[in-house]
């Protein structure tokens, strides 16, 4: 098991503008957030360092959605634990949106209403996540779909993270 420090990686920050029902980063304007191999670890012991820092809790082990999707009562931190995979986030027809390759040790900070969604699994080994968010939140779907308006304009109040999720208490998701 193995830890970078936050000096060490390389970080990836973008801004999203809304596109139809998806208010992506527009509300908040902290950004999409991918900390390129950040760790070396397994589900378990990526699950172990972040409920010893406790800024959020691991909830599940699996893949991301194929569907368009987004979360309006929490942000989501992502640790890729397993393969490899080409994701969309912002929505797939949006000519703003971002598509990275994301693959097993990095850490992806996705704040509530960024469109995200699963293009591709690449590779050999199938793509699995570890999926975290802040302590006491629960993460809803929304779709971009109309009837959502009341659940996007929640976002606004929502807290940033007051400690980074991988590093504690200066990493990161502290410094945008």
């Amino acid at each position: 098991m193995a830890f970078r420090p936050p000096s060490d990686i390389k970080v990836t920050c973008r801004q999203i503008p809304a596109w139809r029902g998806i208010p992506n980063t527009s509300f908040q304007s902290k950004p999409l957030m991918i900390y390129h191999g950040a760790f070396d670890a397994t589900p378990v012991e990526l699950e172990r360092r972040l409920e010893a820092i406790g800024e959020v809790v691991p909830q599940w082990v699996y893949t991301m959605y194929s569907t368009t999707h987004f979360h309006s009562t929490t942000h989501e931190a992502l640790g890729v634990v397993a393969g490899r995979a080409r994701l969309c986030f912002g929505g797939e027809e949006n000519p703003q949106r971002f598509e990275p390759t994301v693959q097993r040790g990095d850490l992806i900070i996705i704040p509530a209403g960024v469109g995200h969604r699963l293009l591709e699994d690449q590779g050999d080994e199938t793509f699995k996540m570890v999926g975290s968010y802040p302590r006491g939140k629960q993460w809803d779907m929304c779709y971009g779909e109309a009837g959502e308006e009341e659940k996007v304009n929640e976002i606004r109040n929502l807290p940033w993270f007051r400690h980074d999720p991988l590093y504690g208490d200066d990493g990161p998701v502290l410094h945008v």
